[in-house]
């Protein structure tokens, strides 16, 4: 054998990596919606006036799961690639945008920050092109797996933005949970 490791060792690897990291990706972005109230059912989301090409909640818990996963197979190639140039500013920036990911249900939902939310999503946009940037120069794959989340971020910021036109003052429309603020 000329190699440290065989194929299958390799192979092995990079699925423990990955029996780690689409679990706790899909953990995490699930219970930030969750804790959050994120959806339909959240009383002050369903009061709001939504626009014209917002799809069926379903589509949402859809959506979020694929590309959940997907974001955790990028994330195990990009740390199963020990040695690779800039694996650590990968998993750094990465982290930056799931963290701005895990932060918009909270400010969205929760908060009802409907304009903090969409300077948030630009925010985690900006981090998510660089990081599929970095990931595509370490493994083509692990940045091709980054490009339906890239398409569903400006989606997701069209509709935030669209729902921050139609509602005026919709941070005032019921107050949240942390809020001091009396309606008369």
């Amino acid at each position: 054998m000329t190699g440290i490791a065989s194929r299958g060792q390799l192979r092995m690897s990079f699925l423990r990596y990955a029996l780690v990291t689409v679990p706790l990706i899909l953990l995490l972005g699930s219970l930030s919606g969750w804790l959050s109230n994120s959806g339909y059912g959240n009383a002050w989301f369903a009061s709001l006036e939504k626009p014209s090409f917002m799809p069926p909640g379903a589509a949402f818990g859809f959506a979020w799961t694929i590309l959940y996963i997907l974001m955790g197979i990028a994330l195990a190639m990009i740390l199963h690639a020990r040695g690779a140039r800039n694996r650590g500013l990968a998993i750094g920036l990465f982290a930056v945008q799931f963290l701005l990911n895990l932060a918009w249900s909270p400010t969205f939902f929760a908060a009802h920050r409907v304009g903090a939310a969409f300077w948030l999503i630009l925010a985690m946009l900006t981090a998510a092109v660089a990081t599929t940037i970095v990931f595509a120069r370490i493994r083509p794959l692990a940045g091709g797996l980054m490009l339906p989340y890239l398409a569903w971020l400006c989606f997701a910021a069209m509709l935030n933005y669209e729902i921050g036109r139609l509602n005026p003052g919709a941070e005032r429309l019921v107050p949240g949970a942390t809020s001091t603020e009396i309606s008369l």
